[in-house]
């Protein structure tokens, strides 16, 4: 997992951190990124986040949400 997804989700509800971290491990898996040493994954974490707060709670759509922002294509 990535650092910055780490210390963010320190403070939120477990109903929140579900919905980030299902949302987190789909468009890894979507990107085929590993989760590790891989840079892109504080990128994707920060998408995620920052989508999530915006008040979307499907995992499927925060992580579409996400590979939108990153311009991922």
């Amino acid at each position: 997992m990535s650092i910055y997804l780490h210390l963010q989700i320190r403070e939120m509800k477990p109903k929140e951190i579900s919905r980030i971290m299902t949302a987190y491990r789909q468009t890894l898996q979507t990107l085929c990124v590993k989760d590790g040493d891989d840079p892109l994954t504080e990128m994707i974490a920060k998408a995620i986040i920052k989508v999530a707060q915006a008040g979307i709670d499907d995992p499927a759509e925060i992580s579409a949400e996400a590979i939108k922002e990153l311009e991922v294509r």
